[in-house]
């Protein structure tokens, strides 16, 4: 059995303890499965689960074969958390008694900070009825999430998902880099840009786009509308790849141009606005 203190995930983080109580369909603990490892938790406990199929948990969540090899049976959420020095409970069910009660974001928080003292559990109930009184009453932290009153009940798996993200996020999960992308390239210089501009310029003149427009006015905007997305130089040359098909079409196709600007002899810019 793995030591609590060695819950850790890939790259040195501690991470919780989920610990699912009498969990009733074997899809809500492999979504749960999923989940886990999606954000970095590296230990599952069960308590007194009606259904266990290592076999199917990991059919459903694939490349999880390992994990799915470590999860604890336990009879009781009492043994569950007995080695826990925090525990944080999803619930949504309001309660007369006055207890710690949080939202998600600020939860992970305390989370993270407790886990520096030892291990901590998220813990969540059953599917149809959550947690009992005497259950509740063996965890440390109510955690609440706001979701519109009039529908408010989640899935298991959504409740779990929304407080291991931010738990991932407190410990600074959203500070993994994103994906660069397969081919970088460097932004679009000013000559490439320049030469777009003027290819699209003939291209709106070779379809009469300008027929009841001032080119110029046209341009200026276009102009702003590509300064605002920062092409690199390969989308550049996409783009202006695009303005030039446009008059080679109308060449393959027999079509005359319905005008050219002024500087290649075509007819004087209309004057409307």
């Amino acid at each position: 059995m793995t030591s609590p203190s060695s819950a850790r995930d890939e790259v040195g983080r501690p991470s919780p303890i989920l610990v699912l109580v009498n969990p009733q369909d074997i899809v809500n603990i492999a979504s749960a499965v999923r989940i886990a490892k999606n954000f970095g938790i590296e230990r599952m406990r069960l308590v007194d689960p009606e259904v266990f199929d290592p076999w199917r948990i990991e059919g459903i969540a694939h490349n999880t074969a390992e994990f799915v090899a470590g999860i604890e049976l336990l009879p009781t959420l009492e043994a569950a958390i007995a080695d826990c020095v925090s525990t944080f409970v999803l619930t949504g069910r309001e309660r007369a008694a006055k207890r710690r009660t949080r939202r998600p974001r600020e939860a992970a928080a305390e989370l993270v900070a407790d886990l520096a003292a030892g291990p901590v559990a998220i813990v969540a109930g059953r599917e149809d009825s959550g947690l009992t009184n005497a259950e509740l009453d063996l965890c440390r932290t109510v955690v609440t999430i706001a979701t519109d009153p009039t529908h408010p009940s989640l899935n298991l798996a959504q409740a779990v998902a929304i407080m291991a993200y931010e738990t991932w996020n407190a410990l600074g999960g959203d500070g993994v880099p994103l994906k660069a992308p397969r081919r970088a390239a460097a932004p679009a210089t000013s000559g490439q840009l320049e030469i777009l501009f003027a290819d699209w310029h003939r291209a709106l003149w070779a379809i009469d786009f300008f027929k009841t427009r001032r080119s110029e006015n046209v341009m200026r905007s276009f102009r702003e509308i590509v300064f605002r997305a920062a092409l690199d130089g390969r989308e550049a040359s996409l783009v202006r790849a695009m303005g030039i098909e446009v008059a080679r079409y109308l060449e393959r196709v027999g079509a005359p141009f319905a005008g050219r600007p002024p500087a290649e002899g075509g007819a004087p810019e209309d004057d409307a606005p």
